[in-house]
């Protein structure tokens, strides 16, 4: 809704979007930082004019954030310069990962202009990765923009299938890592997709409800009253508010302004998928399981005491935005607590463990009351909500969320993208980050941790590949009947070579 406000056309950020504009704070920013690793040199004056192009065709992008009270609108930026926003710098040295790291961590802990549309990108000029000189751009877009789904939607309208495409008109078609009709188990986005549109009716009146009631964050039993569903929004309102804060770790504790990152190779999602098939469990199973042996593995490395029943929470992004958004910025998620078994020693029962607790999320309905909620957050004064958002956020250890990218190699300003890689902000006192990424047939994932709780996120993400290794060894000692998988034969022979191995049947 367009507002003449002191005689200024702003318009009314939703109170969604409000929410997580007033969750920045020095020790926790909410930026969505990325990176994009190319093959080759980008030429900057060709970037520059396809973001000109197709990045500033959201006009999203030319606003900045005004605050008046408790309230927030988009404003055009009347001096919108894109020199501003889009910057060349070049590294010290020969600059390889660890310079590039160095860069990513001091831009994480830097907030944006507030005084200007809430973006930056930097294109690095002279990044050496393994296969020679390239650039990289770093992107930091803040969350009130966009979240994870809409912002890829973005990227790949910036992109092209060949190098020279971007001479045409953007692409018309999004191209997700998997189509409509692909396992609706494997990606997270897909959770709630078969009683989504049964729920959008409802949930129009919902909203309706919350935005006239901030006295249901002290009463969820009213919230669950008013809804007037047999959707279990009762038992899952009295869920949320009764469950108990998370066991103190490593990964807890008072935080610092400094962040810290890294991010892995990537795994090749067809031997995950492969995995998963001779388990019978989803793609996400397998990867989330290995979450939690990497953490597992981590705090024991730091001398955590950890019984067999431990676990820790994950507070994960669902994707619940209506057909009408689909081409829209703005934020559309709820959100779950997934408990991660990190007690779990065996790579195998761990796998089961969260398929478990993964089918048991898709029968509730825990994402939509989060997201209800945070329409009400977002339309309190700042004194209240800083306290809700601090509640919620004992309930986590972590941020988790997994974006499924590009399915095919795409190409941006003429160069082939190698890879892409991105960090999820965390909200309230949540000091980790872990960030799911496909691209191009591979896994990528993410860490963000905070300096004081954890200054060494390396050490996790080199856990994952290794983590996974140890599910697919467990998995070939299993004892199966019925005829062989050819796939997950495939594998065997290139994993017992790996190490060396003798395969049992020689």
């Amino acid at each position: 809704m367009l507002l003449n406000l002191f005689g200024t056309g702003r318009e009314a950020m939703s109170s969604i979007d409000t929410a997580w504009l007033r969750m920045d704070r020095p020790t926790n920013l909410m930026v969505i930082t990325g990176l994009m690793l190319f093959e080759g040199h980008v030429d900057f004056a060709r970037l520059q004019q396809v973001l000109e192009k197709r990045f500033l065709q959201h006009n999203r992008f030319r606003q900045r954030v005004v605050k008046v009270g408790s309230n927030a609108y988009w404003e055009n930026d009347d001096d919108f310069d894109i020199a501003n926003h889009l910057h060349l710098v070049a590294l010290p040295g020969k600059a390889g990962r660890a310079e590039l790291e160095v860069m990513v961590n001091d831009l994480i802990s830097t907030p944006l202009d507030f005084g200007k549309p809430l973006w930056q990108f930097y294109l690095v000029e002279n990044y050496h990765g393994p296969d020679g000189p390239s650039s990289v751009l770093v992107s930091r877009i803040h969350h009130c923009i966009a979240d994870g789904i809409a912002l890829i939607q973005v990227l790949l309208g910036m992109t092209d299938k060949e190098a020279d495409g971007d001479h045409a008109a953007a692409p018309k078609k999004s191209r997700l890592a998997m189509a409509e009709d692909d396992d609706a188990d494997d990606l997270f986005l897909r959770l709630y997709k078969p009683v989504a549109k049964a729920y959008s009716g409802m949930l129009k009146s919902y909203f309706k409800v919350l935005g006239t009631s901030y006295g249901l964050m002290t009463n969820p039993a009213k919230l669950a009253e008013l809804t007037q569903t047999g959707l279990g929004v009762t038992q899952g309102v009295a869920k949320l508010v009764a469950m108990p804060a998370d066991p103190k770790t490593k990964f807890k504790g008072k935080l610092g302004t400094a962040k810290r990152i890294a991010w892995s190779d990537s795994l090749p999602l067809d031997e995950v998928k492969h995995v998963g098939k001779v388990l019978g469990c989803s793609i996400n199973d397998v990867l989330l399981a290995c979450v939690a042996g990497a953490l597992r593995g981590y705090l024991l490395q730091r001398g955590q005491s950890i019984a067999p029943d431990m676990q820790i929470r994950a507070s994960v992004p669902v994707n619940l935005r209506p057909e009408s958004k689909a081409g829209k910025l703005g934020n559309h998620f709820g959100l779950v607590f997934l408990s991660l078994p990190i007690g779990i020693a065996n790579p195998i029962e761990r796998v089961y463990e969260v398929s478990r607790r993964m089918e048991e999320l898709k029968k509730s309905y825990d994402a939509f009351i989060v997201l209800g909620l945070l329409s009400v957050v977002g339309m309190l004064p700042d004194a209240l909500e800083q306290p809700a958002v601090d509640y919620f956020s004992t309930k986590s250890s972590a941020v988790m969320t997994n974006v499924p990218g590009p399915r095919e190699q795409i190409y941006l300003a003429g160069k082939k993208v190698d890879n892409l890689q991105f960090w999820v902000p965390q909200s309230g006192e949540i000091g980790l980050g872990v960030s799911i990424l496909s691209y191009n047939g591979g896994v990528n994932f993410g860490i963000m941790t905070d300096k004081k709780l954890a200054p060494d996120p390396g050490a996790i993400i080199a856990r994952f590949q290794s983590e996974f290794e140890k599910v697919v060894l467990a998995t070939l000692m299993q004892d199966w009947n019925g005829p062989p998988d050819s796939e997950m034969a495939a594998l065997a022979i290139g994993m017992w070579a790996k190490f060396g191995l003798v395969p049992r049947s020689a």
